[in-house]
């Protein structure tokens, strides 16, 4: 069921693509994971080409990070606590939700402790949706001004969570407006700030985000099914 329902995304992601002229190698998937066994990953890697997997919380994030059967990349996509950016600056493959400059400093600090350079994505909260994290449009350039100088981060690009929506042509708005963002920050040639990664849309909505220039979809249930909130 798994094998199906992946390369079910996958063949959507193709479509869209080549709606938009764009090639299929420029989308990565990411299978999200959150409240789902390792069984159920380790299932997907053993029948599949997935090796991009998202978790929303650091503790399971840690735990299946330790358990899963082969090496995988694992991708932060939840709200990150900086008292938890230990557990995972050295773990996560790219961490999508940066949100504040004291984030990025505690990111820069646990990374500077390591000796590593940590991936990051700015998070911006394109719909200002007060129930949603992110920095506001016209805050991300003031927020790249403060952490353009650190040297244990590096700003790949930009994330956002879209509104719930019954219709997904709806947040074609919301994600031409970050692509649109994204362009613009990238005309400026800032050191250390790159723009290759938009890390946009999930189940709901991700072929319409791939039409607007996603290069990471965020695929849950769409893959794994509905979740179970209540496991521990």
């Amino acid at each position: 069921m798994l094998k199906n329902n992946y390369e079910e995304v996958l063949n959507n992601i193709r479509r869209a693509c080549d709606k938009s002229g764009r090639s299929y190698d420029e989308v990565t998937l990411i299978a999200v994971s959150k409240t789902k066994p390792v069984s159920y990953i380790d299932e997907l890697i053993n029948t599949t080409a997935c090796i991009d997997f998202g978790e929303n919380k650091v503790q399971e994030l840690v735990d299946k990070y330790e358990t899963v059967s082969k090496p995988v990349n694992w991708h932060m996509i939840g709200h990150l606590q900086t008292n938890k950016v230990k557990y995972v600056v050295d773990k996560a493959c790219l961490i999508h939700s940066v949100d504040s400059v004291n984030l990025a400093k505690t990111i820069e600090k646990e990374a500077s402790k390591r000796n590593i350079i940590c991936p990051i994505l700015i998070e911006v909260n394109v719909a200002n949706e007060e129930t949603k994290f992110g920095l506001k449009l016209d805050e991300v350039y003031d927020f790249i001004d403060e952490i353009k100088n650190y040297k244990h981060i590096k700003v790949e690009g930009l994330m956002t969570i879209a509104p719930f929506v019954d219709n997904p042509e709806d947040n074609r708005v919301h994600f031409r407006k970050l692509r649109n963002l994204s362009l613009d920050i990238k005309s400026k040639c800032i050191d250390n700030i790159d723009m290759n990664v938009l890390s946009m849309g999930m189940t709901n909505d991700y072929e319409i985000a791939v039409e607007e220039g996603s290069t990471m979809v965020r695929v849950g249930t769409g893959i794994f099914g509905a979740r179970n909130y209540n496991i521990s």
